[in-house]
Parts: structure tokens; sequence; C-alpha cells
């Protein structure tokens, strides 16, 4: 049973997505129901760890000063050089 449903909204937001649903062959109300349905269905979901990504826990030993960021930054300066 569909209910209406009031939102306010900053008017170009509104009109972005009235674009982009309509480029996609979709109304504004099915695209916002599909985004809040995968919003509160991907809550629910429990993660599940698949036996590969297990077994690779505890791999890697890094140092509690790590900069995860940086390393990538690193990483794809190196590579496009």
């Amino acid at each position: 049973m569909d209910k209406k449903l009031t939102l306010s909204l900053d008017q170009t937001v509104i009109e972005m997505a009235k674009s982009y649903a309509k480029s996609n062959g979709t109304s504004l109300s099915k695209l916002i129901e599909s985004y809040l349905n995968n919003l509160t269905i991907r809550d629910k979901k429990e993660t599940t760890i698949t036996p590969l990504v297990e077994s690779l826990s505890g791999v890697i030993d890094l140092s509690e000063d790590f900069d995860e960021k940086e390393a990538y930054s690193d990483y794809l300066i190196e590579k496009y050089k």
C-alpha cells in the first residue's frame, strides 16, 4: 500500500534528482523508495566473512602509526610516474 510522504529538500537537489530519475527511466518517487529500501536492508544484513578472507586475517602485521591513506597515495604516485 503506497502512502504519501512530504520532504523538504534543496531545490537544486530536487532538480538534479528529477533529471537523474528521468534519464534512468523511473520516477523520483521510485528512485527514493529504492534508495531507502536498499539503505535499510543493508543495515539489517549481517556481514559474513568468507573463509578465504578469514584465512588472510592477521597475515600482515602493521605498526600502530601506519597511515593507509599515505601508503596508498605513495603507491598511486609511483604507479603513474
